[in-house]
């Protein structure tokens, strides 16, 4: 083949891999779009713990999990994660790299590795994605928050993860478990009970809300504590909070 006759097919070729980007694009794109919209009937976390129950035989699981929108949210519950999980949470555009960077530090000096995740890079696994720490898993993970975040505003994205979080073995969401847990709808939740409920986030499946141990009430209090110091609820309420001095993970 000469080389004149090798230009326009290599321009095919390139002509047909763009092509396929931008219909792969298009299709991981839309459901995003879809969701800035509409509550999501499910997630990919809840379909896979569905599928593990029924593998393993447990034949008695059940998912417990109802949409609720955010005026149906008490305040103090968004908040709470929010102090709990990501306090960059209204100032970052989906990572927070000062996190990340501490994280390598303190593994390279040989500190058992944190997670370094944001609410936005949560919410992206726990809608679309599958348990695990691959690097595969990662990158399509930063893929997905770069669109929630480019689509949604943050109190999108809040509301979402507020509603598909995992707060124990089935328990999707604030509104399923201020049931589970404590009888009452995600609209009268409390301080201390939203506390607990974001004390648990980081082991959902060990730790409990309604029997906290002496860890979870240790940290459950650290969580007030900081939820005082971002200035109460304003902080996911305004629309252009201040960041405060001394920002913690």
């Amino acid at each position: 083949m000469t080389a004149q006759a090798a230009r326009p097919r290599r321009r095919r070729w390139w002509r047909r891999a763009l092509i396929a980007l931008l219909v792969l694009f298009l299709l991981t794109w839309l459901p995003v779009l879809l969701l800035r919209f509409l509550p999501p009937a499910t997630s990919a976390f809840m379909l896979e713990r569905r599928i593990g129950a029924a593998l393993h035989g447990e034949h008695d699981f059940r998912i417990r999990y109802q949409w609720v929108p955010w005026t149906k949210i008490a305040p103090t519950a968004p908040l709470a994660m929010v102090a709990s999980e990501d306090q960059k949470f209204p100032f970052h555009h989906g990572f927070d790299f000062e996190s990340i960077h501490q994280a390598i530090d303190d593994a390279d000096q040989g500190v058992r590795l944190r997670g370094a995740s944001t609410i936005s890079q949560q919410t992206a696994k726990n809608l679309f994605l599958w348990n695990g720490r691959s690097l595969v898993r990662k990158g399509i993970e930063a893929y997905f928050t770069v669109l929630i975040e480019a689509t949604w505003p943050k109190r999108r994205i809040l509301e979402v993860y507020a509603n598909i979080a995992e707060f124990g073995d089935g328990i999707y969401g604030v509104e399923a478990a201020s049931n589970a847990y404590f009888g009452e709808h995600a609209s009268q939740l409390g301080t201390h009970q939203a506390a607990l409920l974001a004390a648990v986030l980081p082991d959902p499946r060990r730790l409990h809300a309604n029997h906290p141990s002496a860890y979870v009430q240790r940290r459950a209090a650290w969580i007030q504590r900081q939820m005082s110091q971002l200035g109460g609820v304003s902080y996911v309420l305004d629309a252009h909070p201040r960041p405060p001095r001394g920002t913690q993970r």
